[in-house]
């Protein structure tokens, strides 16, 4: 059998369940074209911030003076501020502004958004994680810079915020994006149903909002043992650490993880390596 036939099969019989939304077809194809049955469940939209006001008047000052640091811990939020700008008519002057500051990437995510365009990270956190970026500013000087933060959705970062305002940082913020419950109820107790009753043997998770997303659904219907209970029936793929410790801190076993590269092909192909070495008697 050549490679590329036994990469065509190397999930078949695999039952995947995919929360992703956004990139939702990248990543159901991915799995697919290796044999898998692909079970789509988006659980959580990404928007725009609600008051694009408050995002408007960030971007103008931002241009008007960038300072002297940017932490992005997100592309998508790079990516939803860039739009933001397009709208507003001055995403050249955005763009001229970032390539002012100092970028401070928590990791490769929005690295490859700031290369899209036609930039590149100044420093990278030494994990793609909160505790990575402040291990990587503790080699900066901050008493008096000012420093600006791309959150995560609107998760307040209080640990980074904290951090920078403790070494003397004059800090501003933006959230320009919002998580919202994609899926109804209703599907993604069906979901939860399924992984109880062993119906899914894979299942990737993407983001942290997926799992909260699970959890309050679970939590209201009832049936949060069955969730747990179904999770430890499967083995779970997280795309990178910080998805990866939000589920174990729940209790949730990780079986694959990609080591270095945190994108979804490295994670279908931990997957695959999984398949193979359990039909090999791994």
């Amino acid at each position: 059998m050549s490679e590329l036939q036994e990469s065509a099969i190397s999930l078949a019989g695999q039952a995947v369940a995919v929360p992703e939304s956004r990139q939702l077809d990248i990543l159901a194809d991915l799995l697919a074209a290796r044999g898998a049955q692909v079970i789509r469940i988006p659980l959580v939209a990404i928007l725009d911030a609600v008051d694009q006001g408050v995002i408007a008047n960030w971007l103008q000052q931002f241009i008007a003076e960038p300072g002297d640091y940017l932490v992005v811990l997100t592309g998508e939020g790079l990516r939803r501020l860039s739009a933001a700008a397009e709208r507003q008519g001055c995403l050249e002057q955005f763009i001229a502004a970032l390539n002012k500051v100092c970028k401070i990437c928590r990791g490769p995510k929005p690295g490859r958004t700031l290369k899209e365009m036609g930039l590149k990270p100044d420093l990278l956190g030494k994990a793609p994680t909160t505790p990575g970026i402040i291990e990587a500013l503790d080699e900066l000087e901050l008493q008096g810079k000012r420093v600006a933060v791309q959150l995560y959705g609107e998760e307040p970062n209080v640990l980074l915020i904290d951090y920078l305002r403790a070494r003397g940082a004059k800090v501003s913020i933006v959230a320009p994006y919002i998580y919202a419950p994609d899926s109804d109820e209703e599907k993604v107790v069906e979901l939860i149903e399924s992984l109880y009753a062993g119906n899914v043997t894979m299942m990737t998770f993407t983001s942290q909002p997926q799992f909260l997303r699970l959890l309050e659904v679970a939590r209201k219907a009832g049936i949060e043992e069955r969730l747990f209970a179904g999770l430890a029936r499967v083995k779970i793929a997280a795309v990178g650490p910080v998805v990866a410790d939000q589920l174990r801190g729940a209790g949730v076993t990780v079986a694959v993880m990609p080591e270095s590269l945190f994108f979804m092909k490295p994670m279908v192909t931990e997957l695959v390596r999984l398949a193979r070495a359990e039909s090999n008697g791994g």
